[in-house]
Order: C-alpha cells, then structure tokens, then sequence
C-alpha cells in the first residue's frame, strides 16, 4: 500500500479516535448535490506531470490492485460509492445518499445517474459483480480479505457458501443494500477504497486483458486511461461522461515512470515535471536536507510502517527467538536520522502512532546484547552451531539500498556475519514475496483504514508472505470482530499485536512520514490521512 499535502478532516480525528471511522455518521440520508455546471471550467486546458518511481503499475484492475501505484492509477480512473472531497472529508460520489440500520449490519446505498466511460450507466449491479468478483476464489485477489466484512464474504472466498449469499444485492438499478457479518465503524472507509470500486461486468467478461490496454479499460472516474506505453508512462484525458465532470480541473494527467530519484528531482527542477516525490515518487535522500531548508519540500506523517518480513518456512527464520534476535540488533535511530531524515520515525511495534495500543512499542532499540542472547539461546533450540548464507530483498530504490546497507552492516557487527542483498524491479521482487522465494524482505504497509486490524489482518491470508500461522492469533481478530464494546474490543486487539511482536514475522523498521515539492501552480491536490493520492480536483494553472 505510499503518499500527502494538507491535513484532512480524517487526520484531524485520527490522534483520538483509534476506532472510529471518518465518514458520513450512521443513519446518514443527507448526500452531497452534484455541482453546478462550469465549477471545474478554465479558459486554459491544464495538465498534470507526475512521477511512478516503482516503474510499471502492478495492474491498474481495482479488483486486484494491492500497492500505492496501482491503487493510484485505477483511483484516476474510477469512483466508488464514497470519496473524499477536495478538503479530504468523506462524501457521497456514486452513492447520492445512504442509510445505515440502527444495529450497524445494514447499509443502503441509493445511486445517483453515472456512466461508464463507454457509455453505460453505472448501476448497483456493477457494484455487486465487482464486489463478488473481489471475493470469486477464482479471481485469486490478495484484497478479498477486505471483503470479509459482507455477510458470508470469508464463507464465499473460501468455497464454503454461494456467491449468492454475499451480503450486497442490488434491489433495482439504483439501490444497494449491504448486509455485514458483524458491526464496522469503519465500513464507509472501506466503501471509498479502491477495492470496493466498480467494474463494467461487459468490458471484464469481454476480455481478461482488459485493464491492459486503452481500448479495452472502461471506467467510470474523473479520467479515461488514452495511453500507455509500457515501463514508460501513462496518459489520462478528462472524462467527459464523468457524473461529477465540472470539478475536475485537469484535461490531462500524465504518470511518467522514471525510477532514478535524481532524475525525477532534476526533471521537476526543469520544469518537465508538477510534482516530485511522495506518494508515488521519491526524492534523493541527499537532498532532502536542502529541500527542507529552502522551504520548498512538504511532509507529513503518515499511517504506514516499513518494516522486513521474515519468511517463517526457512530455516533459520522459522525459529522465533533467532526472529527476535535480528529484530532486536536493528539500530532504527540511526536509520531514522542518518539515512531517511524527514521521511520517518522510529517504529517499535507493527502499528503507526494513529493505531497504535502499546505507546511504548515492544522492542529496545539496537540492543545488541540481548540480540546476542536470543540469537544464541534460538540456534541451540534450532540445532545449529552456525547460520546458513543470509539474504536481505529489496525492491530497487534509493532509500531501500541505503537501508538494506546500514541494516547489513549493523548485523556483521552484532553476529560477526555477512549477509547478501540483492535488489530487483517492484514487480518482480513483490513476485517473489509472494512466491515465498526469499529469507528476508523488504515491505510496507499503509493503512487501508484507521483501525489496527486493518495491520494485524496481514498476518492472515494472501498478503500474508511471512506464512507465519498462530491459532490464538487468529482467535482474536475473529473475536475482535464480534466484539460490539470499543473497549474491550482494543483490549482483545492489544493481545493480537502482542502476539505478533512476540512471534515477529515482521522486523519493524520506520513509520513513513511522506515528503514532496510540487510546482507553484498546483493546487489541490488530496494526499489523504493515509497517504493515498486523488488528483480529481487538482488543478495547474501555469503562466
């Protein structure tokens, strides 16, 4: 899941409400009326350049979409039932207006008139396909999870119910009604992401390929995809059958993909590029420091955490006192200050400030003795008098290089031994992750939604690369789910983070604080309270 600009009505809520979702309040009818004509009109038609540092999208298929530049791409591309607006406060877009039962199970969604960019309308039985077409076990998407939260969507992705009994039916054209397993504050959070956007169920079925390509991708956001030339770019237009087309500003947005953090700055510099850095670019780590002082880079925290993943079905990782170990040897301050300046905080525990139910965090920073101590003590217990060759994997970036070295380094000196690092393309590493072919490696996690079970749900399933399993894990985030008292719920959720932190599949590392410059002329452009970026309001009026 990696992004920001100004502080959203979310962020303001996010430091005391750990829990609560930041959308429309339950029982909501009041939606927000479409624009009056000519709010988005310029006498000058204005574009947009941006940078993908991870180079080619993953997919741009908001079905299967699971990182920041794939998610981003298909946000330009389409709406779901709610949005943020342009000050980053959740609203209706899709869905004219909604009701939520008094016992927080029921969700109805009535739809405005909306078309697809190929000329259809956009109906609540679009909603329904994309949505059991997320959960269909046979499109294998690492998101379903987020859909467990329907009424038999866990049943129905594991072959145990028909897609049927999914809890989201479209009653008529116009109207959804959503019935969910259990209570979820959260839930319109969700609505607004990108995986419960819609899919034209023709454009889908018609062709497997069809996110691959221009002719074939249909849409229903602000922007039509008209160009993409592989690991090189890609071109949107202003969508013209948009429902809501008078505020968007753009008439283009163009996505270039240059992995090279000193090009990217070096073309904004020029002028050939509106925005450098994050969420979907980066910025050279040298740079930083002058950036700041000039007054020209933005930041802002962010609910995400960097960390490496141990792959717990190899040897010697699948011992959790060697786990520890490695974990505990990790000086994170001198990472934070040394190597990503203004870009992270220390992370002693799997979840970001905004979630997070241990304060103090879990582990004493770089403390080698202990480390030494657990390493020693999980070797005897393994069996083993010396460790097998080492590996850290990483996809290729800067920042990920810098950290993988220093990381490197401050393991020799703590277990007197050498470990390999071996870099590849986004695509291929993230590949690999999934196909368990790796010791340890490099990921991330942005915050879908702020609530902890959005991190610890991880550590279950397709995303869950460590393959690490524990029972009583998994008892209490199905606990927590039933568990209708927002107290005793963070307390059954307190113990699955500690559980977690004990076992340590994952070796935290930072939380993100994002930074970027963006020319003068931009303006609002969303980065959101977790970082993902929306440039359907943006607007670049250059002299």
């Amino acid at each position: 899941m990696k992004r920001f600009k100004k502080l959203s009505f979310c962020a303001v809520l996010l430091a005391s409400l750990a829990f609560a979702g930041c959308g429309t309040p339950q029982g909501s009818t009041s939606g927000e009326k479409a624009p009056s004509a000519s709010a988005g009109e310029s006498s000058t038609p204005q574009s947009m350049q941006v940078n993908l540092s991870t180079g080619e999208p993953n997919t741009i298929d908001p079905g299967l979409a699971e990182d920041i530049p794939s998610m981003s791409v298909a946000r330009a591309a389409f709406d779901g039932l709610l949005r943020l607006n342009e000050k980053g406060e959740l609203k209706e877009a899709v869905a004219e207006k909604y009701e939520v039962s008094p016992d927080g199970l029921t969700y109805t969604f009535h739809l405005r008139d909306a078309k697809w960019s190929n000329g259809d309308a956009v109906t609540a039985h679009d909603f329904e396909y994309a949505w059991k077409r997320v959960l269909n076990p046979e499109t294998a998407s690492s998101y379903a999870y987020q859909m467990y939260y329907l009424k038999n969507g866990e049943a129905f992705n594991a072959k145990k119910a028909k897609a049927e009994d999914v809890g989201v039916k479209a009653t008529d054209d116009k109207t959804l009604v959503v019935n969910l397993e259990n209570p979820a504050p959260f839930f319109p959070e969700l609505v607004a992401s990108v995986t419960y956007f819609p899919v034209n169920q023709k454009a889908v079925e018609a062709n497997e390929d069809w996110a691959s390509k221009p002719e074939t991708y249909v849409g229903n956001g602000p922007f039509v995809l008209k160009k993409w030339e592989h690991k090189s770019g890609i071109e949107f237009e202003k969508n013209d059958t948009y429902w809501d087309k008078d505020h968007v500003k753009l008439s283009k947005l163009n996505i270039n993909m240059i992995e090279d953090a000193n090009t990217e700055l070096s073309m904004f510099e020029n002028g050939d590029l509106d925005w450098a850095g994050s969420p979907l670019g980066d910025l050279p780590l040298d740079a930083l420091e002058s950036l700041k002082d000039s007054g020209k880079m933005q930041s802002q925290a962010t609910a995400g955490t960097y960390w490496y993943i141990f792959n717990t079905t190899q040897k010697p990782f699948d011992n959790k006192k060697i786990r520890q170990a490695f974990a505990t040897a990790v000086n994170r301050k001198e990472i934070t200050e040394s190597v990503v300046p203004f870009k992270s905080t220390a992370a002693l525990g799997i979840l970001p400030p905004t979630m997070t139910l241990n304060p103090d965090g879990y582990i004493k920073d770089g403390d080698v003795e202990t480390a030494k101590k657990l390493l020693a003590e999980g070797m005897k217990e393994a069996g083993i008098t010396k460790l097998p060759e080492l590996t850290i994997s990483y996809n290729t970036t800067e920042a990920n290089q810098r950290i993988a070295t220093v990381i490197q380094d401050q393991w020799r000196k703590a277990f007197g031994i050498e470990v390999k690092l071996v870099n590849k393309e986004n695509k291929v590493h993230r590949e690999q992750m999934k196909e368990g072919n790796f010791q340890i490696g490099r990921g991330s996690w942005i915050g879908d939604f702020n609530d902890p079970i959005n991190f610890l749900e991880v550590f279950k399933g397709g995303l869950n690369t460590s393959k690490w399993e524990n029972k009583e894990f998994l008892d209490l985030l199905a606990q927590s789910a039933k568990e209708g008292d927002v107290e005793k719920r963070k307390e059954i959720l307190k113990k699955a983070d500690a559980i977690v932190m004990d076992e340590m599949p994952a070796l935290p590392i930072y939380y993100y604080t994002y930074a970027w410059v963006k020319q003068d002329s931009v303006k609002d452009v969303v980065v959101d309270a977790l970082g993902f970026i929306d440039f359907k309001y943006a607007s670049n009026e250059k002299k």
